[in-house]
């Protein structure tokens, strides 16, 4: 069966203090709440309380995609103001303390909370995921091998948190390693088929290592409830325009591996230690750095493995009507991504509140004010 490579994005937000620029907890009566009035269930809470998560429906192309998603930030944007706060797209906050971080009262949260300590309470980072329809399983567990391979890539073109408690990490994604404290966490091992992917689940499940696939938190996933691949490696990116570039070659992605599969060529499959050393490079030097090259066995400066990276989906865009907004990797390539320019604004200013101020003004960006209103079905009406 043909995959239908639907899209479905979801976005994790800050809620910012406009006076101290510090994340302000206590959303869900001030955002939830009055949010799900509007957006319904494209809006709801994470665990800590100052974080905010939206997602797009169901979206049949790229196009549709971009108009949903810039319609949502748009109005939580604005719900935000009203409520006096701002919303932030960072991976993580430049300075603020988790362990001032108040926890949604909510079971899951709560049981999280309870499993893993400290480590789910030190979790205050923000992620952008990107759903790709795969409907048949043993064609997704396929793509999902081989798709692994271009995960790093994908990383260093979003990294978006350099700052943590204050500090320059010197990693250009800090998010990836907060969260690679928890289990099941980056990139996957190959599974020679869907039946297999079944039984270890299954395995952990029995063993009480985990009641549900959700609590399988990889690099990329098969969804446990719906007929997607989700890909779940980026930081969120602080504008729009940038999540869509990168959704679009997500999806790009998946149509070419799926070519290949369906004309009996396999993309080589390469080992998770060895995607892990590229993703080590990408989480640290985003697109400064060299990423291997595992066909030629030589390091690449990263910019230069992805102008490759776009060439070989590129038979792929037109089809999928995504030319615009692949194009836009271009403008993230000579611009720098969020990290970079957070990095960048600090530099000048020497001032963190100064980088949030950035932040705040990048994740308003182009977003097209007084866009449609969303229905509970996602659509726009």
């Amino acid at each position: 069966m043909k995959p239908s490579l639907t899209i479905g994005i979801e976005e994790e937000y800050q809620t910012i203090d406009p006076e101290t620029r510090d994340l302000r907890s206590h959303i869900d009566a001030e955002i939830i709440a009055k949010g799900k009035t509007v957006l319904k269930e494209a809006v709801k809470a994470e665990m800590h309380q100052s974080v905010v998560e939206i997602g797009t429906g169901v979206c049949h192309d790229i196009k549709e995609a971009c108009h949903q998603l810039k319609t949502l930030r748009s109005q939580i944007c604005d719900l935000a103001r009203k409520n006096g706060l701002h919303l932030a797209a960072s991976g993580t906050h430049p300075f603020a303390d988790w362990r001032k971080q108040e926890i949604t009262q909510d079971d899951r949260y709560q049981v999280i909370v309870e499993d893993l300590g400290m480590v789910a309470r030190a979790n205050l980072i923000f992620g952008l995921h990107v759903h790709i329809g795969v409907e048949d399983r043993e064609t997704g567990i396929q793509l999902m091998n081989a798709a692994r391979y271009f995960l790093p890539h994908i990383l260093a073109l979003s990294t978006n948190s350099p700052f943590w408690l204050g500090m320059d990490t010197g990693l250009k994604s800090y998010r990836c390693k907060v969260f690679d404290k928890f289990p099941r966490t980056n990139i996957p091992d190959y599974f020679p088929s869907w039946g297999e992917y079944e039984r270890f689940v299954d395995l952990l499940v029995r063993t009480n290592c985990i009641d549900n696939a959700k609590k399988i938190w990889w690099d990329i996933r098969p969804h446990p409830n719906f007929p997607t691949l989700e890909f779940r490696i980026c930081d969120v990116p602080m504008r729009a325009d940038e999540t869509i570039a990168i959704a679009a070659l997500i999806q790009a992605t998946v149509a070419k591996l799926y070519k290949l599969h369906e004309g009996n060529q396999s993309f080589r499959l390469y080992r998770r230690a060895l995607i892990m050393e590229n993703k080590w490079r990408a989480l640290r030097y985003g697109l400064d750095g060299k990423i291997i090259d595992f066909g030629k066995e030589t390091e690449v400066p990263v910019r230069d493995l992805i102008y490759e990276y776009l060439a070989f989906i590129d038979d792929v865009v037109d089809e999928l009507g995504s030319r615009d907004e692949i194009n836009y990797i271009h403008h993230i390539l000579e611009n720098g991504t969020g990290a970079d320019r957070q990095l960048r604004v600090f530099r000048e200013t020497g001032d963190l509140t100064k980088v949030v101020d950035y932040i705040v003004s990048e994740t308003e960006a182009n977003l097209g004010r007084g866009a449609a209103v969303f229905s509970a079905s996602g659509t726009s009406q």
